[in-house]
């Protein structure tokens, strides 16, 4: 099978296009990297001009201004446009979100009928921010607290949310929609999108996320001085992912065991250097409003660390768990300080929790078997 992936998040399409290829398919990945994550991709679209230097960061920012235009977006979309021969006849093209090229909205709609009228099927992921899901969270959501809830509870902090909240506008609902009509289904990938995409007639079952687990050696580092603690920010993500409740977690715990913990705090770091930034860390603090594990989170449970993220009664009930593969972090930081202290003073259960944790990545998340589950569902509509 002939398998084009539209737009990157966390090393998702890399790793679903790594078992696909085991598997014996052909695989081409267009996208921008992410940013500074830096992921590799087939055919960029990434927009270098626009950000070539200050002075031309400077004068997209002055066009905006007065104009609404970005001229990033216009780049992206004309060097999505120049590039289109090469994604003609794929049996299947998959787009990792309703706006994977990211390109103006007008374009972006271009693109997908380009796309729909030159390939056999289109498929929808849902594996990050998108229509349904925002609009679930705004609505009455079926969970306690959610990647909104800051915003919810002080309205002041809609500019920082607005990457977000963009996705509920009219200009991108309709995008949703427009696109929503073209794919054969919707493919949510974890607990949260799931939950969001209740009642959607062309929502599938829930296929975890990939995880590449032949790259990712299971290393259980031993406990001896200090337990190291590794906390990794993304600034753009900062409020969202919950990392101010993580650092008064840390200055809480920090009071009470100083002399017994090491912390390490690492910033907006490309995804190569992130991975091996945690390598000598018994326990990640990844985030807290979700109700399932993301990326960075899966790979660092594979790699045999104590994860604090969204592992609460959705997750366990979900996969019919009756131990612990991670630790539930929940907005209360004297929740997060208290379950810190758990383990720091009894560390075996930190070699307890990582042997599980690699367990249930081997069994639910492997990247052979995902790739086997999407050609289940994409064959199922060829």
């Amino acid at each position: 099978m002939k398998i084009l992936l539209i737009g990157e998040y966390s090393r998702f399409h890399n790793s679903l296009k790594e078992g696909l290829i085991s598997l014996g398919h052909s695989v081409t990945i267009v996208g921008s990297g992410d940013d500074f994550k830096k992921y590799p991709v087939d055919i960029s679209i990434a927009p270098t001009r626009s950000k070539a230097n200050w002075f031309i960061t400077k004068l997209r920012h002055a066009i905006y201004k007065f104009t609404k235009t970005d001229i990033l977006l216009i780049e992206t979309g004309n060097k999505f446009w120049k590039q289109r021969e090469q994604m003609k006849g794929y049996d299947v093209v998959q787009f990792i979100n309703s706006w994977s090229i990211r390109t103006t909205i007008s374009k972006e709609k271009k693109c997908i009928a380009f796309l729909e009228q030159h390939n056999k099927a289109l498929f929808l992921s849902a594996c990050g921010t998108d229509t349904p899901w925002i609009e679930s969270l705004l609505d009455t959501p079926d969970v306690p607290y959610h990647m909104l809830t800051p915003y919810l509870k002080d309205s002041s902090l809609k500019s920082y949310y607005a990457p977000a909240l963009k996705y509920v506008t009219e200009p991108h609902k309709e995008l949703y929609t427009y696109i929503e009509s073209k794919v054969k289904a919707v493919i949510p990938t974890d607990m949260d999108y799931h939950i969001g995409l209740q009642g959607h007639k062309k929502a599938t079952t829930l296929i975890p996320t990939p995880i590449h687990i032949d790259r990712l050696a299971y290393q259980q580092v031993p406990v001896k001085n200090k337990i190291i603690i590794f906390h990794g920010i993304n600034r753009s993500n900062y409020l969202k992912k919950g990392n101010d409740i993580f650092e008064e977690a840390l200055r809480i715990i920090n009071k009470k065991y100083a002399s017994k913990i090491e912390v390490i705090t690492v910033e907006s770091l490309p995804y190569a250097d992130y991975i091996k930034a945690y390598d000598k860390a018994h326990i990640l603090l990844d985030q807290i409003y979700s109700h399932d594990q993301g990326y960075n989170a899966l790979e660092a449970m594979a790699k045999g660390k104590v994860v604090f993220t969204g592992a609460g009664t959705h997750f366990k009930e979900h996969y019919g768990l009756d131990h612990q593969v991670a630790i539930d972090a929940t907005p209360d930081p004297h929740q997060i300080a208290d379950a810190l202290e758990k383990l720091i003073v009894n560390p075996e259960r930190i070699q307890e929790i990582a042997s599980h944790a690699r367990a249930f990545v081997e069994t639910y998340h492997d990247h052979h078997i995902i790739a086997q589950k999407y050609l289940e569902i994409w064959n199922t509509y060829l």
